[in-house]
């Protein structure tokens, strides 16, 4: 019975580590080839407009500021509605990008991806040149 019960504390122990490991852990938030996006698609949660983000310019800044932003789980985002800016990633072949795509920018250092937000570790979102671009 007390082997039964090592073994049963001892899993539990690796489970909870492992938890902990997973939520701690930093993410890349993309890692997208400029020249490989198509469009963006920006829809601004306060003005309910859709920017459709064509210039090359325009989506090179935006990839390349993404691709230099490392994020870490924050806190749960279950509940919480409305947000600043929710960015949809097209490619060249016409498919959406596949991992961080359809996320949500609420500040230049907090992000949103169901069921979690995220803090940016590393780097930060240039969120004003967002806003300026779009309605």
């Amino acid at each position: 019975m007390k082997k039964k019960m090592i073994i049963l504390l001892s899993a539990m122990v690796i489970c909870l580590i492992g938890i902990i490991v997973w939520y701690n852990v930093s993410l890349n938030l993309t890692d997208l080839v400029p020249d490989e996006v198509m469009e963006i698609v920006v829809f601004n949660g306060n003005s309910g407009e859709t920017t459709h983000i064509t210039d090359e310019q325009q989506i090179q800044h935006i990839i390349q500021n993404l691709n230099d932003v490392t994020v870490k789980k924050w806190k749960p985002s279950v509940g919480y509605t409305g947000y600043s800016f929710k960015i949809t990633i097209y490619l060249s072949d016409g498919n959406e990008a596949d991992g961080w795509n359809n996320f949500i920018i609420n500040s230049a250092d907090t992000i949103r991806k169901d069921p979690f937000f995220y803090s940016v570790v590393t780097g930060k979102i240039d969120y004003n040149y967002i806003k300026s671009i779009v309605k």
